[in-house]
């Protein structure tokens, strides 16, 4: 359960994440209504970028954070790059999960955000498995639009506990679920100690495995599972490719 969500990036400067804890609780949407799970979000695909930034997601090119759980480790990178998924332009994340300098996983993420709201909606993830530094397969691949898939919520720009969302609706592929069950945790990692908290745990109702992330204002995903975040780079670190000749 990876949607990386991931998500897993940064919205704002690092300091701001270590602001007045009052200054980061989240405003805005209600809660899921009588705990049901939200699946349909009617939002105005129109209205949705590849590009932008709430608090806790940041859709800039070059963003690269860099996650260890043991000797596994997970980067994530916003690509400089789109796709058009479902009649939208998202923005591409990369998630590269790798043990000992092997590739595990490497998966392309499809993402955008409606800028009013600071929601970030998931449209779809093509992956890529490896065994032994092989490609062995590309299990749990889906495209909003495609085979009944649909986009789901990867965050909400105002996360408030009680919260229930799909954040993937690929009916027997992929049906991740998202529950706000936290807005002030506190989280230590190697990169720093982090206030006012998002905590998601996640679920589906196609396996029996359940996760939690913690996402930090101003900086986004610092803890998922047993893997803590260890290195940012911001946007400037990407290289420009040299032009072609």
């Amino acid at each position: 359960m990876r949607c990386t969500l991931a998500i897993v990036l940064a919205a704002l400067a690092l300091g701001a994440c270590q602001a007045d804890r009052s200054a980061a609780k989240p405003t805005g949407s209600a809660p899921s209504v009588d705990g049901a799970w939200r699946q349909a979000f009617g939002v105005d695909k129109a209205a949705l970028s590849p590009t932008g930034r709430s608090r806790f997601v940041d859709l800039t090119p070059g963003t690269r954070h860099i996650y260890r759980e043991g000797k596994t480790t997970l980067t994530i990178t916003v690509l400089d790059e789109t796709r058009v998924v479902d009649g939208v332009t998202t923005r591409v994340i990369e998630e590269r999960e790798e043990r000992n300098g092997q590739p595990l996983e490497i998966s392309r993420n499809y993402f955008a955000i409606d800028q009013s709201s600071g929601d970030v909606y998931y449209f779809g993830e093509e992956v890529d498995v490896f065994e032994n530094g092989k490609l062995s397969g590309h299990p749990g691949g889906w495209l909003s639009g495609v085979n009944g898939a649909t986009f789901g919520l990867a965050l909400p720009g105002a996360p408030r506990v009680g919260d229930r969302y799909y954040q993937e609706v690929s009916p027997g592929v992929a049906m991740d679920r998202g529950e706000v069950v936290g807005v002030d945790d506190t989280v230590e990692t190697p990169f720093g100690a982090f206030k006012g908290c998002v905590h998601v745990r996640e679920t589906t109702p196609l396996e029996s495995d359940v996760g939690d992330k913690w996402y930090a204002p101003g900086v986004g995903l610092v803890k998922d599972d047993e893997a803590v975040l260890v290195s940012r780079e911001p946007p400037t670190a990407m290289k420009t490719p040299a032009p072609r000749k």
